[in-house]
């Protein structure tokens, strides 16, 4: 059995729907909660589902699991709480990265391209171990993610027990089905999305910055779909090991995605410009671009999808049909 914690989230049940499709029987760790986000499971639902705190007593059990992929925490990048997004983001990583050292488990982990804080240039965003003491996030999102990426690596350098296979993958901008129990969270496709498809035009946060042009604000939006394939990879290589990104590798614009946008939906490229709320001012990354060098040389061959390819599937595809979950 396959444990995803988070596994009715969003990466997490895109996951849990591959995984299905393979015949895998699976264990989610979620809350499924009084909204509609039990339908990003509607359609591959998991052998069982367990609630977060029930975790802990289930694995004392010691049960037959075969690897964790562990998607679940609190991904706000607007979080204050800091006390819960330690004991969610942190600490319970650290009993699971332990559990799976202890039992002979794999782990594959969530961290986040918000460990990088405000690089601003493609050189910057290299996962290279070496360089985490050298980064500093800007939230406390990015924070609690990077203390994990710190805590196992400090741990391998002492020789101390680890999972016979563990990756934690930088995740970068991901957009896709299954986003939409995210609140302010979802994507910014999902977002500009909604406002063409009312009739408006596609809103953009102007620049807080004077050598950024209002638009020219640029991040690596990945699709969904290619984050799962790198995941279903290292499951199926089980001999691979280490932290690397995991995006397009290729950075573009606000102003891209807003057009890409439009034209998904055949509506006209209408782009208005808003001024930043203060929540956002000195905790915005103007610039993500996953260098993708470390992946590759472990031998991931896979293509990701292009911005245009990947909103006009996620909007053609999902958002404008009936039915617009995985």
């Amino acid at each position: 059995m396959i444990i995803i914690t988070g596994g009715a989230g969003f990466i997490g049940s895109c996951l849990q729907a591959a995984l299905a499709q393979r015949g895998l029987d699976t264990l989610v760790v979620d809350w499924l909660g009084s909204d509609l986000k039990w339908r990003n499971l509607g359609q591959h639902a998991p052998a069982r589902i367990i609630a977060p705190e029930e975790l802990d007593a289930f694995l004392e059990t010691r049960p037959d699991i075969d690897a964790v992929f562990h998607m679940g925490a609190i991904s706000e990048t607007t979080a204050r709480d800091a006390d819960l997004v330690w004991r969610t983001n942190v600490a319970l990583s650290q009993r699971l990265w332990e559990w799976c050292a202890q039992n002979d488990t794999r782990f594959i982990y969530a961290s986040s391209a918000a460990t990088y804080g405000a690089a601003d240039k493609p050189d910057l965003f290299v996962d290279d171990p070496s360089r985490l003491n050298t980064l500093e996030p800007l939230n406390l999102y990015g924070w609690s993610k990077h203390v994990f990426d710190q805590h196992v690596m400090a741990g391998l350098k002492q020789g101390k027990s680890k999972p016979p296979q563990w990756a934690g993958l930088k995740f970068f901008n991901v957009y896709g089905p299954n986003e939409y129990h995210k609140g302010k969270m979802i994507s910014v496709v999902k977002v500009k999305y909604d406002e063409v498809r009312a009739g408006k035009p596609a809103r953009l946060f102007r620049s807080d910055r004077p050598d950024i042009a209002d638009g020219a604000q640029a991040r690596d939006f990945v699709w969904v779909g290619d984050v799962v394939d790198v995941m279903l990879w290292l499951y199926d290589n089980p001999t691979v090991s280490g932290l690397f990104n995991c995006g397009s590798g290729t950075a573009r614009t606000y102003l891209d995605l807003a057009h890409a946008v439009c034209d998904a939906a055949g509506a006209p490229r209408q782009v208005e410009f808003i001024d930043m709320p203060d929540s956002l001012r000195g905790q915005y990354q103007s610039y993500t671009q996953a260098d993708l060098t470390r992946l590759r040389a472990a031998g991931y061959t896979g293509a990701f999808t292009s911005l245009e390819d990947g909103i006009r599937q996620y909007v053609q595809t999902y958002l404008a049909t009936e039915n617009p979950y995985l």
